[in-house]
């Protein structure tokens, strides 16, 4: 048996079965898997994987072993394990698995280092923790690095920063700019799945209920769309200009955090920076206010403010947390701020991760054979490998476009013809 640290082995026949069915909305995956199986385009490669411990993930996984790699797996958010998902891995498919859902803090970074201990040769991060962790605490096997990609606004985030500042060891890959990924797993994915989180933790009704989401990115636009759809009074909150304008144009009300603090019932973050909502924000807010982030990291809600001001805390059913005030208002907080969709419900559906996935494997197979000409910096997806995911996609589902006309390529080539 490999090494792992999952909750409990006997439950992998449970997750093996859940593993199945979101393979069957992953055509684009299943399609790369078979190519893969028999070229081999990872052989020898070692792949250490810090991602939300997910059915989809478990597809991703299996894909890139059958691609010839040695795939090892932690989890990327100590509240998005699937638990019966890590025991299937570890039982079926053979895969070093480091992850308990709601596993403490230590705990985690344990895991991280259980998984930089395999001296990975390829890095997939989910925030880009395993990336910070293996500069800071692992830097004696960075040399066997030879690149990277990374899912996450949150993450690219952080690793731009890296490479601006010069420390970056290594190339990464945004999965996440791809167009393939953020505009349909962070608009239409964060948007159905978040919506999801909140419904399955609170069972409140949000028709009619004012619903405000703070930052207007790919991912706030889908928990902004969605919410509308079912009813609820939308408010966004910006410090972009660009995107205020955007937001107001897509038909919300646009103001001030504490402007909307004191209007709002339910409240997500989908920013990727610290202290969104902050303790003037919840001195305002309103009896039974809902509070919830959908943004990598917890700190996007300074929880620890809340605290400092709070005279109790109580949970109040799964996922809910009462803290009451000195004026006996009542804040709930969702999830421990952690990503709700993960929290409380099962994430992305399969079919947007399916592309997002796609990504990472392509990527997986791209800097495998082109690390050599990258430098030390974070890049974009090949437009080849976005496009053809996208026409992969289409083809699934049964849909033809056009192709341009010998005619159509050469006006766009032109510059002699006008009117």
């Amino acid at each position: 048996m490999v090494k792992y640290d999952v909750k409990d082995i006997g439950l992998a026949d449970d997750g093996r079965k859940r593993i199945e069915w979101a393979e069957m909305e992953m055509p684009v995956l299943r399609s790369i898997r078979e190519t893969f199986r028999k070229n081999k385009p990872l052989k020898g490669l070692k792949v250490a994987a810090c991602l939300h411990v997910t059915t989809e993930t478990a597809n991703l996984m299996e894909t890139l072993k059958d691609g010839g790699a040695e795939a090892i797996l932690c989890a990327s958010n100590p509240l998005s394990t699937q638990d019966d998902v890590a025991a299937s891995l570890v039982k079926h498919a053979e895969i070093p698995v480091f992850a308990i859902k709601g596993e403490d803090n230590d705990t985690y970074y344990r895991h991280i280092m259980d998984t930089l201990a395999f001296e990975p040769n390829i890095t997939m991060d989910d925030g880009a923790d395993l990336v910070s962790v293996l500069h800071k605490e692992k830097r004696d096997i960075l040399q066997k690095v030879i690149a990277g990609t990374e899912e996450t606004t949150t993450g690219v985030i952080r690793l731009r920063a890296m490479a601006d500042k010069g420390v970056l060891n290594y190339p990464i890959i945004a999965v996440n700019d791809a167009y393939t990924k953020h505009l349909f797993d962070n608009r239409y994915g964060t948007g159905q799945s978040t919506i999801d989180g909140i419904l399955r933790a609170t069972n409140r009704l949000m028709s009619g209920a004012v619903f405000v989401v703070c930052g207007y990115g790919w991912c706030g636009k889908g928990v902004a769309m969605r919410a509308r759809g079912l009813g609820a009074r939308v408010i966004v909150t910006e410090v972009d200009p660009l995107k205020a304008l955007e937001a107001i144009a897509d038909g919300f009300d646009v103001m001030p955090i504490l402007e909307a603090a004191k209007k709002g019932l339910f409240f997500v973050t989908v920013t990727g920076d610290i202290s969104v909502i902050n303790t003037e924000c919840f001195k305002v807010m309103r009896d039974g206010a809902i509070v919830c982030n959908a943004g990598h990291f917890n700190v996007e809600i300074n929880l620890k403010g809340l605290q400092e001001i709070a005279i109790s805390k109580r949970t109040i059913r799964p996922f809910v947390e009462e803290f009451k005030l000195s004026d006996g208002k009542r804040i709930y907080i969702l999830g421990e701020g952690r990503l709700i969709n993960l929290a409380s419900a099962e994430g992305h559906p399969s079919s947007v991760m399916d592309m997002s996935f796609a990504n990472q494997a392509l990527c997986c197979e791209y800097v495998s054979k082109n690390y050599k000409d990258l430098k030390n910096n974070v890049y974009r997806v090949p437009e080849d490998i976005d496009k053809e995911i996208a026409r992969l996609k289409l083809d699934s589902m049964g849909i033809a476009i056009d192709t341009l006309s010998a005619e159509q390529v050469e006006y766009l080539r032109s510059w002699e013809m006008g009117t």
